[in-house]
């Protein structure tokens, strides 16, 4: 459950180093950027509708302290032909991509600096759903992975906290219509969740745009 006593929080452009290419966290070990309004407010509620109604969402399991468990959101991994992708005991074979996913993915990638060749969907249908504390540190994503998360729907807050220096922690609503990136050294020096929430929330979707290796 989200705790916002014990966590740094960022709104708008407060906690941010601004620069010519967006609005990067002051984290350390990190290079983290974000770009609160990269989607408008209409075509982010159309991606929505678009993605929650044409996407194959499926209802995963994963294995947690010896027991296979659900998974608290639905999912869906699209990509190129070959680009598998295993976590959490569990792996994943590509769907075709989508007019709409290749439309966004060739949006971002001006900005993210990489050509993506693979994209996990989360969809969170309430704010019972969640995603634990992890790094995107799995092998076949490389030394130091540039993960372009674009957010949909509901406003989500997103957490980090630094893997050595515990008083590093730092909070982010995540907006719809907005761009996350990621890169640089961040996955070994840091990890991220999206906690479940007290409020009443309506569904988000997340799409994390990815390179295998």
């Amino acid at each position: 459950m989200e705790d916002e006593t014990t966590h740094s929080y960022a709104q708008g452009r407060e906690g941010y180093v601004q620069g010519n290419d967006g609005y990067a966290l002051d984290m350390p070990d990190a290079d983290v950027r974000f770009y609160p309004n990269f989607f408008d407010e209409s075509e982010a509620a159309r991606l929505l509708t678009e993605l929650t109604q044409t996407i194959q969402w499926r209802q995963d399991q994963i294995r947690l302290f010896g027991r296979w468990i659900d998974q608290p959101r639905l999912t869906a991994w699209h990509g190129d032909l070959g680009c598998s992708y295993t976590y959490s005991g569990m792996t994943m074979q590509p769907l075709n991509w989508t007019p709409e996913l290749l439309k966004i993915k060739q949006r971002i990638e001006p900005v993210a600096g990489v050509v993506f060749n693979s994209v996990l969907l989360n969809y969170y249908r309430s704010e019972r759903d969640s995603m634990g504390w992890h790094s995107d540190d799995e092998k076949e994503l490389g030394e130091n992975p540039v993960i372009a998360s674009v957010n949909l729907g509901a406003t989500r807050r997103f957490h980090f906290k630094h893997k050595h220096l515990k008083e590093q922690r730092i909070a982010l609503d995540l907006t719809a219509g907005s761009l996350l990136i990621m890169a640089g050294p961040t996955q070994h020096f840091w990890l991220h969740q999206l906690p479940k929430s007290a409020r009443s929330l309506s569904p988000r979707i997340n799409l994390t745009f990815r390179v295998i290796r």
